[in-house]
C-alpha cells in the first residue's frame, strides 16, 4: 500500500486562459487579466497556508511581447499594481520574491516595483514566490551554458549541479509539480531543464477560475501518485 504523501515542496503553474475567460463572457480581454491578477493572489496565500515552500507562477514568457502592444501594457500596469497592493501582504505571510528571466528586458517602472519588492523580501523565508517573467526555458538552459563555458569549465567538470547553479531557480527544488490550466497539453518552454521529473496536472478551467479549491484538487491528485524517477519500484515522497 502506498504511504501518503506530504505537500509538494514546489508547486509551478502556466496560467493559462485569461483571454478566453473574458472573451466566453462577452468581456475584453484586460478584463480576463485583471480577473487572473485576482486568482494569482488567491493561489498564493492558499500555497502559503498549506506550507508550499516554493511557488512559480508563469507571467510573461518572451513570445509574449509578440501580443497588441496595448495588451502587453495592460499587463506590466498590472504587474506593478500587484507589487504595490501585495508588498506588505508578503511581508506578513513571510514569502520572498524572486524574478526568473532577464530582468533588464522589462519595463523601467516594472523593474523599478519588482526591485523593490524583491530587496523588502529578501529576508523572507517561509515561502519563495517565483514570477517567470520575460522567461524562455530554452535560453535560460543556454544562458547556463554560456556561464559555465566562461568559467572555463572543462567538459568533465560540467555535472548535473554544476549546470543548476547557474540556472535562475538556482538554490531551490526542481518542481514536484507542474499545473497547466484552459486545458493546453504543452510545457510552452518553461522550466525545461527543471521540469525532467516534475508531475504533470492539466485542467480545462481558465485561470481566473483557478481557485484555492482547485488548486486542492490538483495536489490532492498529485499526492495519490508514486513518483518513481525512472527506477523501478523506487518511490520518493512528494514533498522530497
Amino acid at each position: 500500500m502506498t504511504e501518503p504523501t506530504g505537500v509538494p515542496a514546489h508547486v509551478a503553474i502556466i496560467m493559462d486562459g485569461n483571454g478566453r475567460w473574458a472573451t466566453s463572457r462577452g468581456l475584453p480581454r484586460s478584463e480576463g487579466h485583471r480577473a487572473g491578477t485576482r486568482a494569482a493572489k488567491a493561489i498564493v496565500t492558499r500555497c502559503r497556508e498549506l506550507g508550499v515552500r516554493h511557488l512559480t507562477l508563469y507571467t510573461f514568457s518572451r513570445e509574449n511581447w509578440s501580443r497588441p502592444k496595448d495588451e502587453v501594457a495592460l499587463l506590466f500596469d498590472l504587474l506593478v499594481d500587484y507589487m504595490k497592493g501585495e508588498l506588505q501582504n508578503l511581508l506578513d505571510q513571510d514569502i520572498r520574491l524572486q524574478v526568473l528571466g532577464e530582468m533588464d528586458g522589462l519595463p523601467f517602472l516594472a523593474r523599478q516595483a519588482l526591485s523593490h519588492v524583491m530587496s523588502k523580501t529578501a529576508r523572507c523565508r517561509s515561502m519563495t514566490l517565483n514570477l517567470a517573467l520575460n522567461y524562455s526555458g530554452r535560453e535560460e538552459i543556454l544562458r547556463a551554458a554560456r556561464a559555465l563555458a566562461a568559467k572555463g569549465l572543462r567538459p568533465g567538470d560540467i555535472t548535473e549541479e554544476a549546470f543548476a547553479a547557474e540556472l535562475y531557480t538556482a538554490g531551490q527544488p526542481d518542481p514536484d509539480v507542474i499545473i497547466r490550466t484552459s486545458g493546453e497539453l504543452r510545457l510552452s518552454n518553461y522550466l525545461l531543464f527543471q521540469a525532467a521529473y516534475s508531475e504533470f496536472y492539466f485542467t480545462d478551467i481558465h485561470w481566473p477560475d483557478f481557485g484555492p479549491e482547485e488548486l486542492e484538487r490538483a495536489l490532492a491528485d498529485f499526492q495519490g501518485r508514486q513518483r518513481r524517477f525512472g527506477k523501478t519500484g523506487q518511490q520518493m515522497d512528494a514533498g522530497a
